[in-house]
């Protein structure tokens, strides 16, 4: 969503960096610049002015820090003024003191508001908490039917009745007071578009249910209709925060960084994808960082301590270590990674990655012919790839559906991967210490430059790319 305001950002940071100093005029193009390719990106005209002004002020103001360059300290007050504009923290839940937390889902049709309240239910169970969803959107067709199936996928009960919303909102929370449950999330009705009768049934939910948190779900993909809709749902419900969907879409984001400061309420919860596991709390800094090409390595650790045991990562860590590394190790390594996301999202969180290498196309079939390839072979092929003769290469490509060349494409890649391996620093065990090679001499295997396979220098022409992704 924000490709094209990061690749605004990085061309303006780009030319910075080839001045040893900043002038009265650099500031100004500088600032002109960023201007335009916010309103590009379609944020509010006033969030643009306000940011722009806090901006001048601060690079005016500020001295410049002796170990950073001209670019590097814009760059610092950039990231400081979109944390800030997008809410400056993360929000943090605070549950009520007589279960349970109530919270109240509202939203137009549409905006992936049912999604996002069973995404919302499982986020609270895997903080050790017992949520129960009220299903009190009885007007659209099958929207209970739909939240018990996403409730059965999360693991999380649901409860609905036929006929009054409000009354049955007010039944969900007595019966999740009654079966101890410490958490009531109440899914309401939504619309095409705003109006007085829905407004009227969800301001009668509210007081009935007296909600701890009441979001609005709003589309990312709408753009500054999305803050339209959260200020009139603010002026009736009095919003606690906003949940952002479909912020892995290809919209221009100006709605995310301008609700907060139109609307006043910071944006709660992010969805960034289909999946009920595409959902967490919202991190501004962690979003400007990214959108400023600068990586997003805390919310990266974080996917991978949610799939990743610690016990799994420290054997995997030595068989890496020990030269002991084989394809089963990498089959089961690689369905760890899919567990995390798409890759194009992993990629987009790792700081230093090339532009290149980010906007390049993961197919994600690849990963499942690269499975399927080592699936098709013998326990025994998986430990040493060498006994692959061509009967067997044969024997692999029809029992997984690809072609000899792939077979032979990913165990060269593979062999490729483990000698690039041993080249980086820390991978390489040197006989008797010192920091010296094998032959005794420094640099051979036990530190110095990470080269490709080959040598070189990485370049958009010659990725490093996983065995099979060529």
């Amino acid at each position: 969503m924000f490709e094209s305001l990061s690749d605004r950002f990085e061309g303006i940071f780009g030319r910075l960096r080839s001045k040893g100093t900043l002038r009265q005029s650099d500031v100004d193009e500088v600032l002109r610049e960023i201007r335009l390719a916010l309103l590009e990106a379609d944020v509010n005209f006033t969030v643009v002015k306000n940011m722009l002004d806090r901006l001048r002020e601060r690079i005016v103001g500020t001295k410049v820090h002796e170990a950073l360059n001209p670019a590097q300290q814009v760059i610092k007050l950039v990231n400081e003024a979109l944390t800030e504009a997008l809410g400056g923290e993360a929000m943090r839940i605070q549950y009520a003191s007589r279960p349970p937390t109530v919270v109240l889902m509202a939203g137009l049709q549409g905006s992936g508001k049912t999604t996002a309240t069973a995404k919302l239910a499982r986020y609270f169970r895997q903080q050790g908490r017992s949520p129960l969803l009220v299903g009190a959107d009885l007007q659209r067709p099958a929207a209970v039917e739909q939240l018990r199936t996403l409730g059965e996928r999360v693991g999380v009960p649901v409860f609905s009745e036929p006929g009054d919303p409000v009354k049955t909102a007010k039944a969900g929370v007595d019966e999740a007071r009654r079966l101890g449950r410490d958490i009531c999330i109440v899914d309401t009705a939504g619309r095409l578009a705003i109006d007085a009768e829905m407004m009227d049934q969800v301001r009668h939910i509210a007081d009935a249910t007296k909600p701890d948190y009441t979001f609005l779900v709003v589309d990312a993909m709408t753009g500054q209709d999305a803050v339209t809709v959260a200020e009139s749902f603010d002026a009736t419900l009095s919003l606690d925060g906003v949940i952002m969907t479909k912020l892995d879409g290809d919209a221009r984001g100006g709605a995310a960084l301008s609700v907060k400061e139109v609307v006043g309420k910071p944006i709660a919860f992010a969805s960034t994808g289909e999946k009920v596991e595409d959902f967490d709390l919202f991190h501004p800094d962690r979003l400007a960082s990214r959108i400023l090409g600068m990586g997003d390595v805390l919310t990266l650790i974080e996917k991978a301590e949610q799939v990743y045991e610690k016990e799994q990562a420290e054997e995997a860590a030595a068989k890496l270590l020990g030269g002991g590394f084989t394809l089963e190790d990498f089959l089961e390594q690689l369905q760890q990674v899919r567990k995390m996301g798409p890759l194009q999202n992993i990629l987009g969180m790792m700081p230093g990655v090339p532009k290149e290498l980010k906007n390049q196309e993961v197919d994600e079939r690849q990963l499942l012919r690269v499975e399927a390839i080592i699936r098709s072979m013998t326990p025994m092929e998986r430990v040493d790839p060498t006994v692959i003769d061509g009967s067997r290469r044969a024997r692999i490509a029809n029992g997984s559906g690809t072609e000899p060349g792939d077979v032979s494409q990913l165990v060269k890649q593979f062999r490729e991967m483990q000698k690039m391996m041993k080249r980086m620093p820390g991978f390489a065990r040197p006989k008797g210490g010192g920091g010296k090679g094998r032959k005794g001499k420094k640099g051979r295997s036990g530190g110095g430059r990470v080269t490709p396979p080959g040598g070189g220098r990485v370049t958009p022409k010659q990725p490093f790319t996983l065995p099979g992704l060529n």
